[in-house]
């Protein structure tokens, strides 16, 4: 009668025997056999297309993401009062703050700085104090939201900040 262990040895040295000879194998046909680096070099051509293609697609759908978000806020409306300007300001402001803790959370949190940009009466100096406070991650998205809506002044009565001042997302 065989012992389990010694099946369980038996079993592991054939693995990795069998393991080792395919490396060698696949080692060999990679260093004399041009048809298989051919076809290696197209598999990896392939699979860097693909991600790239994945990656296209998915920073258009953020984008998308972003215009859809944008125009939902300002279907909403903005206060118009001095107070209610205030307090929309600060509320949104905490709320950023608090959501730019979770990197999962960025775009939720560079919506709620864009809302309180949205009603600052120098939104160009809000623009200067975020690119000093908020994480840069944040900053990006908010840039994108800043690109798309045209209706916002940047110059905001006069100590504001050109447009070309704003950090462009993703050229870093």
């Amino acid at each position: 009668m065989v012992q389990t262990s010694t099946v369980l040895t038996i079993s592991a040295a054939t693995a990795a025997t069998s393991l080792l000879a395919y490396a060698i194998y696949f080692d060999y046909q990679r260093r004399v056999d041009p048809n298989f680096r051919r076809n290696l070099r197209r598999e990896e051509r392939r699979q860097a297309r693909a991600e790239k293609d994945a990656a296209q697609a998915q920073a258009g759908q953020k984008r998308e993401y972003i215009r859809q978000v944008i125009d939902d806020a300002k279907e909403e409306g903005f206060p118009t009062g001095v107070n209610e300007k205030e307090q929309y300001f600060m509320e949104h402001i905490q709320k950023g703050e608090a959501l730019a803790a979770d990197p999962s959370r960025t775009l939720d949190a560079a919506l709620a700085f864009y809302k309180g940009l949205k009603v600052y009466p120098t939104p160009g100096d809000l623009i200067g104090i975020y690119d000093k406070t908020v994480d840069k991650r944040v900053l990006d998205v908010l840039a994108e939201m800043v690109a798309y809506d045209k209706d916002l002044d940047l110059s905001g009565g006069g100590g504001g900040i050109n447009i070309s001042d704003l950090p462009s997302a993703g050229l870093d």
